[in-house]
C-alpha cells in the first residue's frame, strides 16, 4: 500500500470540476484509491463521495492507493493533485 497527504491550496477546495477530472485519473488505475480527511473517508473513484468529503483550502487529506498498479497510481495522483488543487 502506498500513502501520501496532501493540503489543499486551491481557494475553493476540491470542487465539481477538478474533482471530477481527478476521479477520471483515478479510474485510470486498477488500484483501489480512498481518500482520508479528520474521521471521514471515500472511495476517489466516486464523484459524490468525494465531494460529499467538503475538503476546503488549507486542509490536509490522506491519499491511500492499494493494488497491482499502486506506484504508478500514487505518482500520478499526487501529482496531479498538486497541479490542480
Amino acid at each position: 500500500m502506498k500513502e501520501f497527504t496532501f493540503t489543499v491550496t486551491d481557494p475553493v477546495g476540491i470542487h465539481a470540476r477538478p474533482a471530477g477530472l481527478l476521479v477520471k485519473e483515478a479510474k485510470n488505475y486498477a488500484s483501489a484509491v480512498t481518500v482520508k480527511k479528520d474521521d471521514k473517508s471515500c472511495d476517489m473513484k466516486k464523484l459524490l463521495a468525494l465531494m460529499g468529503m467538503g475538503v476546503k483550502q488549507g486542509e490536509t487529506i490522506t491519499v491511500c492507493v492499494e493494488g497491482a498498479d499502486e506506484d504508478a497510481a500514487a505518482e500520478a495522483l499526487e501529482k496531479y493533485l498538486k497541479e490542480n488543487f
